[in-house]
C-alpha cells in the first residue's frame, strides 16, 4: 500500500511516523511549500491513501479543483484523511460518484480557535488592532470601545467550536444567543432563528462549517439588519458575506467592527477599512492543538488502510 502525505515528515513524532510505515510505503512532502500541478502529481503517482494539507495545494482557496485533478489521477485510490475540520475545499460529489471516503480532523482545535475568536472579538471592542495602527502610522488617537459583559453574542453556527465559543461569551458574563441550521440545545443559551440573532446580537461569531450551501447567507438584506455597532468575528468563510454590502456598513458606522481570517487580504472591498481585521487564519496554529491534529490524521489513515474508516464527513 501506498501512502502519500502532503505534510512534512518532521510534523510527525517518531512514533506516529512508525504507525504509518507499518501500513506500507509512505512518500511526505519536504515542506509546506506551494507545489506545482504536475509535482502534485508526480508525488501522487500509485497512491492508495492521500493525507492533505492544503498549504501545498496553494492554500483553501485554491484547493478544490487542484484536488479534484490529483484524485481523478489516481485510479486505485481508496480514500482521502483532511488535515482540517473544513471540507469545502474538496469536491465532495466526485469523491461520492467514486464512493471514496473522506475524513477530517474533527475537533483538534476546538480550544485554541474558540479562544482566538473570543481574543478578536476583545479586539474589535476595545478598538486594540485599530489603535495599534494608528499609532504606528503617527496618527495615535483616543479611541473608545465597550465592554462585553452583559452584551448579547450571538453564535452563528454551533458545533464544536461554536459551542466552545459559547461557553467562553457566557463565563465572561454575556448573555449568549444561537443559531444553527438543525436543531440543537445547550445549557444556557438560547436557539434563536438566523433573523432574531442578526437583530439582537451586539456580538457575533461565525463558526459555521465550510461548505458551498453556506456561501452568501450573510447578503446584503441579512446585513441591514444587523444591530447597530455590531463587532463580528469571522474564523470561517469569507465568502458567507457579501463584503461589498458588509464594507459599506463597516464605513457607515452600523457595524463597529469586523475581523476576518482569509488567504487574499490585499483585495475586494474590506481591503483598506480600517475597521475592518483582515489576518492570515492562524487561529489553529498552537501546540496543543497541533499534537492533536497529527494524532487524528495518523488514526485516520490507519483506520482507512484497515478498510474502517472513521471521522468520514462522505
Amino acid at each position: 500500500m501506498k501512502i502519500v502525505v502532503y505534510i512534512p515528515q518532521a510534523d510527525f513524532t517518531i512514533e506516529q511516523q512508525n504507525k504509518l510505515a507499518g501500513l506500507g510505503e509512505v512518500v511526505y512532502t519536504k515542506n509546506s511549500d506551494e507545489l506545482s500541478m504536475g509535482q502534485l502529481i508526480e508525488i501522487a503517482k500509485g497512491a492508495d491513501i492521500v493525507a492533505a494539507d492544503p498549504d501545498p495545494l496553494g492554500g483553501f482557496e485554491k484547493a478544490k479543483p487542484i484536488f479534484t485533478k490529483i484524485m481523478e489521477s489516481l485510479p486505485d485510490l481508496k480514500g482521502v484523511c483532511l488535515s482540517t475540520t473544513s471540507f469545502g475545499r474538496i469536491e465532495l460529489d466526485y469523491c461520492k460518484s467514486r464512493n471514496l471516503p473522506i475524513s477530517n480532523v474533527p475537533g483538534y482545535s476546538r480550544e485554541s480557535v474558540a479562544e482566538h475568536a473570543i481574543a478578536l472579538l476583545l479586539c474589535l471592542a476595545k478598538r486594540i488592532i485599530v489603535s495599534d495602527r494608528q499609532t504606528q502610522a503617527g496618527k495615535y488617537k483616543m479611541v473608545m470601545g465597550f465592554e462585553l459583559k452583559g452584551k448579547t453574542l450571538g453564535i452563528i453556527g454551533l458545533g464544536n467550536i461554536g459551542s466552545r465559543v459559547a461557553e467562553l461569551g457566557m463565563a465572561m458574563g454575556m448573555k449568549v444567543i444561537a443559531y444553527n441550521r438543525s436543531p440543537k440545545q445547550m445549557a444556557g443559551l438560547e436557539m434563536k432563528t438566523l433573523d432574531e440573532v442578526l437583530t439582537q446580537s451586539d456580538a457575533i461569531s461565525i463558526n459555521t462549517t465550510h461548505e458551498d450551501a453556506n456561501v452568501g447567507i450573510l447578503g446584503k438584506e441579512q446585513i441591514s439588519k444587523l444591530k447597530k455597532d455590531v463587532i463580528i468575528v469571522n474564523t470561517v468563510d469569507r465568502e458567507i458575506f457579501d463584503e461589498q454590502a458588509l464594507a459599506d456598513a463597516l464605513k457607515s458606522g452600523q457595524v463597529y467592527g469586523y475581523a476576518l481570517e482569509a488567504e487574499d487580504l490585499n483585495s475586494g472591498p474590506l481591503a483598506g477599512v480600517e475597521n475592518a481585521i483582515l489576518i492570515k487564519g492562524f487561529g489553529w496554529y498552537t501546540k496543543e492543538a497541533l499534537q492533536n491534529l497529527y494524532q487524528i490524521i495518523v488514526d485516520n489513515v490507519v483506520a482507512l488502510a484497515k478498510g474502517n474508516p472513521v471521522n468520514r464527513i462522505v
